[in-house]
């Protein structure tokens, strides 16, 4: 579609026209020889003497070419424009975190794969998360691993394919042999500062209690809250274990309840991915349309043909005079 930048400078079209109604027509002095008897002599010789000055006409074709040259010119200051089809983009409104615990006792070989194969827990973590995470298209996703340490495995992307090979190259120990959940967690809470979005979830996996962290659990889940970051918390791995590879679902459970979250337990694959299933209804996928038309612009074309019709003009002119001058 055509649209102009500046339509209101179409009001100067009328404008030579303006000008030639109140402006006197422009005359050039000459000089010229004095005679004093120059009456008497042109009344003995019988002349005759022209009044006034000679003005010279523009022929109808000039006219008509300095009447499309300035429409040309208004044209181009009005700053024509084609209007091209709109063109959508989708921003993500939520940041959403995964936490992926690395600690020593996620080799143990107590999940099934896909082919129903026994493997290491971080293996069937891996493969459930990578499904997931091929749902999440629109949403900027971030994924930081913790064992002994917390560490930022992938920062904030919209980049999913990204996001997913540097999962598929975690490791088991990679972060340390213990757990540090605490830690993870206000990781993930300075990650989030720098979040420009409103919506801010965490979805947090482990396999055993915090044994390290210099903030505990809940105290970070506070402050997650307080910073409106909601948290969801996964247990997998044997309830019944103790010492350092202990299940604490009630630390868990006490983190999603602070932070507005939930719990959930997988004891196998199935459950796992049943959870998953459940976080991907529960943060259902949402986005801001932001939708604008590009402007080509189309003034050069204006412009071009002045500049043709000016050369073209004299290009003819000087043809036509030099065949008069050849004639002569």
């Amino acid at each position: 579609m055509l649209t102009f930048g500046y339509p209101w400078l179409f009001i100067v079209l009328p404008l030579p026209l303006l000008l030639r109604w109140l402006l006197p027509a422009y005359g050039e002095q000459r000089p010229a020889v004095r005679m004093p008897f120059f009456k008497m002599l042109t009344e003995t010789s019988g002349s005759k003497t022209a009044g006034g000055a000679a003005v010279r006409k523009r022929s109808l074709i000039q006219a008509l070419l300095l009447i499309v040259i300035w429409c040309a010119a208004v044209v181009a200051l009005t700053r024509p424009q084609w209007l091209e089809p709109p063109v959508v983009r989708e921003l993500p409104t939520r940041d959403l975190l995964l936490a992926v615990d690395l600690s020593g006792s996620m080799e143990a070989k107590d999940f099934k794969n896909k082919e129903g194969k026994t493997v290491d827990r971080l293996t069937a973590v891996k493969e459930v998360l990578d499904e997931f995470l091929s749902r999440r298209q629109g949403d900027r996703i971030g994924l930081l691993v913790f064992g002994t340490a917390a560490f930022v495995q992938v920062p904030f992307t919209q980049d999913l394919e990204v996001s997913r090979q540097l999962l598929g190259e975690t490791a088991v120990r990679m972060a340390g042999p213990k757990t540090a959940f605490g830690d993870a967690i206000g990781l993930g809470i300075t990650l989030f500062e720098r979040s420009e979005v409103e919506q801010r979830v965490m979805i947090v996996l482990t396999d055993g209690n915090d044994t390290g962290s210099k903030v505990p659990p809940h105290e970070a889940a506070r402050i997650a809250a307080d910073k409106g970051i909601v948290i969801h918390t996964v247990a997998i791995g044997d309830p019944t274990s103790v010492g350092e590879e202990k299940l604490d679902q009630e630390a868990l459970k006490q983190v999603a309840k602070i932070s507005k979250g939930k719990y959930f337990f997988a004891g196998d694959r199935e459950q796992l991915e049943g959870i998953y299933t459940e976080l991907d209804r529960l943060e259902t996928r949402k986005v801001e349309t932001v939708s604008y038309r590009p402007r080509l612009d189309l003034f050069h074309w204006p412009l071009a043909l002045i500049a043709g019709l000016f050369l073209g003009y004299h290009l003819i002119m000087a043809i036509v005079s030099g065949r008069k001058r050849g004639i002569r």
